[in-house]
């Protein structure tokens, strides 16, 4: 089955939505920016690892709270975790995962390598 962790409010994860429909994909919707479907830090982790990315490569670099808070810190992997998973904004989107594999779908088709 298909996870795509989705942000409502993001143009890209609407898009990265509309081409798994336009595929016929089955797939399941994660509102990870909900407190009610948060991500764990454990969860995270297999996330990255599925995407074979370190955590900062998944960090929105140029979002504000990123500039404010973090930029300017020398964090190790733990920390960067820690700091996307108390401001999931933070984290690039939208995600995509099947079975092993996953991919940020930016653009849409970028998750066709994993489908």
């Amino acid at each position: 089955m298909i996870t795509v962790y989705h942000n409502p409010r993001c143009r890209k994860s609407r898009e990265a939505l509309a081409h798994l429909d336009e595929k016929g994909a089955q797939y399941n919707v994660r509102l990870y920016m909900n407190d009610e479907e948060s991500m764990t830090a454990a969860e995270l982790e297999e996330v990255l690892d599925a995407l074979d990315m370190d955590a900062l490569q998944l960090v929105r670099t140029n979002e504000a709270l990123w500039k404010e808070e973090y930029k300017h810190l020398e964090l190790d992997e733990e920390e960067i975790i820690l700091a996307m998973i108390e401001h999931p904004r933070l984290m690039e989107r939208p995600i995509i995962v099947k079975g092993s594999k996953a991919v940020v779908a930016r653009p849409a088709d970028a998750m066709d390598a994993i489908l």
